[in-house]
């Protein structure tokens, strides 16, 4: 069972965890032990609330299939049972961070003071800029 907060839980049969070997250097343990975990999660026919399926099926993730079908792979640990667990805890994370609201965006304008800081800053370049010209050679020297 998967605690999601106080009033969401997810039974085990909704979570589909299957062992497989992982990719990458690791020697021969790697090549051995099966100790990767492929985690499957079918949103539809989950049991979380409308608002937590319409909202996790809205984000652009690409462990989201078309379909629905959360696809986590965790292979970061070299026992099966702590990659299980981070699994579990990065679809977990998923879930509540789809529910987060995003803060609005109030537009702004910039203050008259901060115009004028500019404009009076792009002034004084153009005259630093324009001291660079070409040196006349009509100075005479003795």
């Amino acid at each position: 069972m998967l605690t999601i907060s106080t009033h969401v839980t997810l039974a085990d049969w909704e979570i589909d965890i299957s062992q497989i070997r992982a990719q990458g250097a690791g020697g021969q343990n790697v090549n051995k032990v099966a100790s990767a975990v492929h985690l499957r999660f079918d949103i539809q026919r989950s049991t979380l609330p409308a608002f937590y399926k319409e909202r996790l099926m809205l984000l652009n993730d690409q462990r989201i299939s078309k379909e629905g079908v959360v696809i986590i792979k965790a292979q970061s640990y070299r026992t099966l049972e702590l990659n299980k667990e981070d699994a579990l805890a990065r679809l977990k994370s998923l879930i509540v961070s789809a529910t987060k609201q995003q803060k609005a965006r109030r537009p702004t304008k910039p203050t008259k003071g901060s115009q004028r800081r500019r404009v009076d800053h792009k002034t004084r370049k153009g005259k630093t800029k324009s001291l660079r010209g070409k040196v006349s050679a009509s100075s005479t020297t003795d």
